[in-house]
């Protein structure tokens, strides 16, 4: 080809026309769109047209006539000078290069200037329906990108906005969407984008999702209780204390003389381990508590029919222990039985603790309690908040640290310390729970010193081996009160149960593999939990953009302070003022709130 590469000649160079200005050694050209003459080999251009080239930036010859060109050539190969004689009527620079512009197109022609050749026509047809297909995808996507852009959205990007969703999710890290908007591809970005153009409702919760929770109850079929001898405590007045409106009690407790009981429903005696019920149960971990409502790990006939208090009589699993005077537990019995329950309030137990039993059960508990915290267990009495949505309505109750609810409390972890001693006695396997000691011993006081010393606790745990609960003050512990709730209450109830009834519980090694899998679970749960109370929470705050309120500081960092707003349970972050100090009560009022960032914003007014 050097030799016919001429000065004046038209030729292909990188996919962009040039006009050759000299040949020597190497070849000079100048490239249609300006700029300085460029020095290139003669194997790096190819010969389109002898010239001269009056304009490289105007060679568009029109449309031609394309389709009687193809079938003239019906399969021969031509040069390109011939290839635009038939479509152009003639070879000059501009037909030369619209030409190959045919041929580059790959359309109709494909070749090289010196030999180029038509398409086979189904092919031809094939290559038209993929390019309509292609052109429809990316005005289909421009117009998506558009309506994203200006906050809206069609019906027809429900589908392609799941990738966002799924970034929104914490499912993938990247979305081509995000990128085509310039937006940091991040879940918060990602959360906002899908707010704004209403993929989302505006108050939506996602954090179930995001953290994969279930979105149902539990529904596996569930047995009929099994007949069997228990014993017959219904003589016995026996009190199912809750929260108001709770509709799972699965705890009671009554007295005998000096001895008191502790009742739970007896959950092991329709979920049978490794059944599907305990799989499921398994696998959930927990009953998820939404503001939204409540997600069970039991199907909820399960409850109906062994929740304490809801029939006139209960099967239930029960502890009974006696109390020194320096609150040591002793002559602890664990029993199937029959009991009859009356459910109250913490509310109306509270109006009652001058009554002779419930005060014989409080002189109990306080003798537990102030063994407890003999031993140096913790009490931290920060604001807690309860959250939930009424009719839509954001609904706040204060969990109150009233003497019914203490009572129940130490009852509870009686029968916590009763059931793994009974357990470690007979040598029964069961998640004991137990937590370190704190490189430091306090006795916090005050707000700020409670806060403090939380953020010094280590992580409780689970086990098959005995161990100690700093936090509780306890030398021996496992949960075992709320069976229809937990999984870990579920599994130490089946332990039991199958000692009680004469058969093995399942070998340590193996409830070692069930612990695990629950705790990831129960772990899960706890999370999504925290994540939708602290969602509504600031839902209500964005709904109530005058809202103001108090707020009690609990430490100073450089330049923030980390305060509690008490009526709403919720720990924030204040910008530091001089003045500030601990434990102080400030007037604040919100200033602005991210959904997405699970923030909210204040300013102190005094």
């Amino acid at each position: 080809m050097s030799q016919r590469i001429q000065p004046g000649n038209l030729v292909l160079y990188k996919s962009r026309p040039a006009r050759v200005t000299e040949v020597s050694d190497k070849i000079e050209i100048a490239v249609a769109g300006g700029g300085k003459p460029r020095r290139v080999r003669d194997k790096d251009v190819q010969f389109l047209h002898p010239g001269p080239v009056a304009d490289l930036d105007n060679l568009d010859a029109g449309t031609g006539e394309l389709e009687e060109a193809r079938e003239l050539l019906d399969g021969e190969t031509v040069p390109l000078s011939e290839l635009a004689e038939l479509v152009y009527g003639d070879y000059t620079p501009p037909t030369a290069w619209s030409a190959w512009q045919l041929v580059a197109d790959g359309l109709y022609f494909t070749g090289t200037p010196e030999a180029i050749t038509t398409r086979d026509p189904a092919e031809v047809e094939a290559e038209i329906a993929q390019r309509e297909e292609k052109a429809a995808r990316e005005a289909a996507w421009d117009g998506l990108i558009a309506r994203l852009s200006a906050g809206t959205m069609a019906e027809e990007d429900v589908k392609e906005l799941a990738e966002v969703e799924r970034l929104a999710l914490g499912r993938t890290t990247a979305s081509r969407i995000l990128q085509a908007l310039s937006i940091n591809e991040t879940r918060e970005h990602a959360h906002r984008l899908l707010t704004r153009v209403g993929y989302w409702p505006e108050e939506y919760n996602p954090h179930p999702a995001r953290f994969d929770a279930p979105s149902e109850s539990a529904s596996h079929p569930v047995p009929e209780l099994p007949a069997e001898d228990r014993l017959d405590l219904t003589h016995l007045d026996a009190w199912a204390i809750d929260d108001e409106g709770s509709e799972d009690p699965d705890d009671a407790i009554s007295i005998d003389g000096n001895r008191l009981w502790v009742h739970v429903a007896d959950a092991a005696s329709l979920v049978a381990p490794d059944s599907e019920l305990d799989l499921e149960a398994r696998s959930r971990g927990a009953n998820l508590y939404l503001p939204e409502g409540v997600i069970t790990m039991l199907p909820p006939s399960v409850t109906h029919q062994l929740g304490l208090g809801l029939l006139e009589v209960s099967p239930a699993l029960s502890v009974g222990m006696r109390l020194d005077d320096d609150g040591h537990l002793h002559d602890i019995e664990v029993r199937l039985t029959s009991v009859r329950v009356t459910r109250v309030s913490y509310r109306e137990a509270n109006g009652r603790m001058d009554e002779p039993a419930f005060a014989a059960i409080h002189d109990l508990t306080k003798r537990f309690r102030a063994r407890r915290f003999a031993n140096d267990a913790a009490r931290i009495d920060l604001p807690e908040v309860g959250v939930r949505l009424v009719d839509g309505d954001i609904r706040f109750k204060p969990i109150e640290a009233i003497p019914s609810r203490e009572m129940v409390t130490d009852a509870m972890l009686m029968a916590g310390e009763a059931v793994a001693r009974f357990a470690l006695e007979h040598d029964i396997p069961v998640p004991f729970v137990g937590q370190p000691t704190p490189e430091e011993i306090r006795h916090p006081e005050k707000p700020s010193e409670m806060y403090a010393y939380r953020r010094l606790f280590k992580p409780s745990t689970v086990s098959t081996v005995e161990q100690a609960h700093f936090g509780l003050g306890l030398p021996l512990y496992t949960r075992a009160t709320s069976p229809l709730r937990r999984y870990f209450d579920l599994l130490t109830h089946q332990q039991l149960r199958s000692h009680l009834l004469g058969t093995e519980p399942v070998p340590r090694e193996e409830l070692g593999q069930r612990i695990a899998e629950a705790a990831t679970a129960s772990g899960t749960v706890r999370r999504t939990e925290r994540a939708a109370n602290q969602h509504w929470k600031l839902v209500y705050l964005r709904r109530h953009p005058d809202w103001t309120g108090k707020a009690v500081v609990l430490a100073l960092e450089e330049r923030r302070a980390a305060a509690v707003i008490p009526e709403l349970g919720l720990e924030t972050k204040l910008r530091r003022a001089p003045e500030m100090a601990l434990d102080a009560t400030l007037r604040i009022a919100v200033q602005g709130v991210d959904l997405a960032d699970q923030v909210a914003r204040f300013k102190v007014l005094s």
